[in-house]
């Protein structure tokens, strides 16, 4: 008979089904069929994308079916209604042109009388496997069941389930190819039960897929309500959008567990509340500076030693210690990714550049700069900020400045950390210590914030001009880098270098405008300034540019030299006067070293002796130190008044006067011990002072000479006085290396142990007298 080979599709024996036919052969096949008795032969072909089939490509086992009816349809195709009759096997291809025509043996089904009790319960098991695959494949409709169930036959049964499935091809040819009805219903078990499971595990996902969907469905329903009522209210709706732009920041942030639940709590709190209340206001913000702190962003600057050298060398004369030290830390840094900052606390008197040394090496080291000064600063909450119950509160002025670094590695200064105070708002500098720990700083908790913040990774740099009123805690914390005085050599240099150029150029003058000498800066500095740094002077110099600005506008000049013989007419008469050491040497006149704020000063200590009853007169504003100073002093002079071949009673037969000139200007300390001594001795004696030598140093009640502090900028100031020979205590010996070379080779030291040493170097010799008398 016949053959047509049917590409995806199956037929099985009493089962009804049209299909289109198109291709030639099958239509020739079908014409034939149809001029003898109308059975054809229909095999499934092995794949159904092969459009000219040879014998090989289609099975063997097939149905034989009977055609029912026929139907042209457009474009040549015709469809057909058929019914299968039976199981088929081709046995002979007898041609495959102009159609197939093959040889097939019919394969009769096989009828029971009486069914086994086997075949009776896999019967019961099909049926109740093919009624859960109705219930779960909503593509089948469940009322085909009652006519299925009805029948009594196995192997019917099982074509009739078969033809109902949704199976791939190569499984119903299985089916097909069991000629034995128990075998046939026991494969069919199989491929119902795997069916089964996946169509549960479908079921499933298609009930979580649909719920989702449902979910958000349902939210954004109610999102557009809520929206369409917030208009009719006349509230902003922008609201939703702004907390979803939130939420997705949130996530980009990456924060740990703990404080990303904190947050996203916050974030729906305010969903829930009136935009317009207060509360709404307060989470708003604090959602607002929660997003914007840089949790995770850094300065991904790299460390050039040589650079970094330039960049200090470029910013700052002088300074080589701590330019030194600071390439020593830069250098670890570089070394030691793991390694604890340590806190630089930078101490010099005001001027000398600290703070600027702080700028530089953020530029160093390519990082954010962010500057807090603390000088006055006494409430606490500047420090930790205020907490949410207060209207108003915001963050300590730590998280600011971090937020407006926008890096959490910048280099972070505390300007003036030894002008903290305290009163009953807190104390901030007890607040500093969690900030300034290394130890604890990892988890610094802000009141406002209420999360840790990481400032572990920030270069923390504090200033002051003295360490004695910053708090012992405090200071153990930092390591104290000393930033001296500035000599009055580096100040030329700086003034050469920096302050004269920067003012030309601020001043909108040009260098051919005006000429500022060397000796000019040197008067400047000697008799309009008296400072540690370049304050000061970078003021005058920029009067003198003001007042040369003004004189080339109005077309007096357009070149202008200042020189030492015109600068009064440019910064008015001198302002202070330095003691150059003039005239002869006095009885009861020495010369003391001090240290000030501003740096070394001379001191002309004179005593005088007046006939009374044992009073001692102090006067030149003496602090209490220094009055115990001489009071010391006059208790040594009587414990040795033998040896020096003084009149035992002259403290009861005299008063003694001690004064200090410049008595407007306070004076405090003991380092004018052994000054004051060699001045009463002197008077006492009557043996003259050598102008020419300065001293300095703590006495005992045993005479004996104590090491003071301030040596560098005491030496200073007796060089700038024409001092030869300066006595100093044996114990300050480590300071003279500390000394500018140029200002050591100009200078005799000696170094003295006690009082009588003083007087040997300060008192004039009978030889020297002699000659002064001729």
């Amino acid at each position: 008979m016949p053959m047509i080979p049917l590409r995806g599709l199956s037929i099985f024996p009493y089962m009804v089904l049209h299909f289109d036919i198109g291709r030639e052969k099958s239509i020739s096949a079908l014409e034939k069929a149809m001029m003898m008795n109308q059975l054809v032969f229909l095999s499934a072909q092995k794949d159904a994308d092969t459009d000219l089939p040879t014998h090989d490509d289609f099975y063997k086992i097939g149905t034989i079916a009977k055609i029912k009816q026929m139907l042209k349809l457009p474009g040549d195709a015709i469809r057909v209604l058929v019914e299968g009759v039976s199981r088929g096997e081709i046995r002979d291809v007898i041609f495959e042109v102009p159609y197939f025509k093959c040889a097939i043996k019919k394969i009769a089904e096989q009828e029971y009388d009486e069914l086994p009790a086997k075949i009776v319960a896999l019967m019961r098991s099909t049926l109740g496997n093919f009624e859960t695959y109705l219930d779960l494949n909503p593509k089948v409709s469940q009322d085909i069941f009652p006519s299925v169930a009805s029948i009594d036959q196995p192997g019917r049964l099982a074509d009739i389930i078969t033809s109902h499935l949704d199976i791939k091809t190569d499984e119903k040819q299985r089916i097909l190819e069991a000629f034995d009805p128990e075998e046939r219903l026991e494969i069919l078990n199989e491929i119902l039960s795997k069916e089964i499971e996946i169509l549960t595990i479908e079921q499933d996902i298609n009930i979580k897929v649909r719920s989702q969907i449902n979910k958000v469905q349902r939210e954004y329903y109610l999102k557009e309500q809520m929206r369409a009522i917030q208009e009719e209210l006349g509230q902003d709706g922008a609201i939703e959008d702004e907390i979803d732009e939130w939420l997705k920041q949130l996530k980009k942030l990456k924060l740990a567990p703990k404080i990303s639940e904190k947050v996203e709590k916050e974030i729906k709190r305010l969903s829930k509340i009136q935009p317009s209340s207060a509360e709404g206001g307060v989470i708003r913000t604090y959602i607002e500076w929660i997003l914007a702190l840089p949790w995770n962003k850094t300065s991904k600057g790299t460390i050039d030693l040589k650079v970094a050298q330039k960049i200090l060398d470029e910013d700052h004369y002088g300074l080589e210690k701590v330019k030194e030290r600071v390439l020593e830390y830069l250098a670890v840094m570089q070394l030691s990714k793991s390694m604890k900052a340590p806190i630089l606390c930078l101490v010099g008197p005001p001027g000398v550049g600290k703070t600027s040394v702080a700028r530089s090496i953020a530029r160093a080291v390519n990082r954010e700069f962010v500057r807090m000064s603390l000088g006055g600063v006494r409430d606490e909450a500047e420090i930790r900020g205020h907490r949410r119950t207060y209207i108003g509160a915001i963050p300590g002025r730590v998280i600011s400045a971090i937020k407006e670094a926008g890096t959490k590695n910048p280099v972070f200064l505390f300007d003036e950390v030894d002008k903290i105070g305290a009163d009953f708002r807190g104390d901030p500098a007890s607040a500093l210590l969690e900030v300034l720990d290394p130890e604890q700083n990892k988890e610094f908790g802000d009141h406002y914030l209420e999360i840790p913040f990481d400032l572990s990774q920030v270069m923390f740099i504090t200033t002051a001009n003295t360490t004695d009123t910053i708090p012992r805690p405090l200071l153990d914390r930092m390591e104290v880098i000393q930033v001296p005085s500035y000599t009055e050599e580096e100040k030329v240099k700086i003034a050469e270098r920096y302050l004269v150029p920067k003012k030309i150029k601020e001043h909108g003058l040009k260098d051919e405008n005006l000429t500022v000498s060397e000796t000019t800066i040197r008067s400047i500095i000697n008799y309009y300034t008296r400072e540690s740094g370049v304050r000061n002077l970078e003021r005058e110099i920029a009067n003198v540019c003001r007042k040369a600005a003004r004189k080339i506008v109005e077309g007096d000049a357009t070149r202008i030299r200042i020189s030492a013989n015109n600068i009064e007419s440019y910064l008015g008469k001198k302002r202070y006067r330095y003691d150059i050491i003039e005239g002869e040497n006095e009885i009861g006149v020495t010369t003391g070293l001090a240290w000030t704020v501003v740096g070394g000063d001379t001191l002309f200590i004179e005593t005088t002796l007046i006939p009374g009853n044992g009073k001692l007169v102090l006067t030149g504003q003496l602090g209490e130190v220094m009055q115990e100073s001489a009071k010391a002093g006059i208790s040594y002079i009587r414990s040795i008044s033998k040896e020096l071949g003084i009149n035992e009673d002259f403290y009861k037969e005299n008063d003694l006067h001690i004064h200090i000139p410049e008595g407007a200007t306070p004076k405090d300390g003991p380092s004018a011990g052994v000054t004051m001594c060699t001045a009463i001795i002197s008077t006492l004696t009557q043996i003259p002072v050598r102008k020419d030598v300065a001293m300095t140093g703590e006495i005992t009640l045993r005479g004996k000479v104590l090491p003071v502090g301030g040596i560098r900028e005491k030496v200073l100031a007796a060089h700038r006085a024409g001092i030869k020979k300066v006595l100093l205590p044996a114990d300050n010996a480590v300071d003279i290396e500390e000394i500018p070379a140029n200002v050591r080779k100009k200078l005799e030291f000696v170094l003295i142990n006690n009082v009588s040493e003083a007087l040997e170097h300060a008192l004039m010799k009978k030889v020297e007298l002699d000659d002064d008398n001729h």
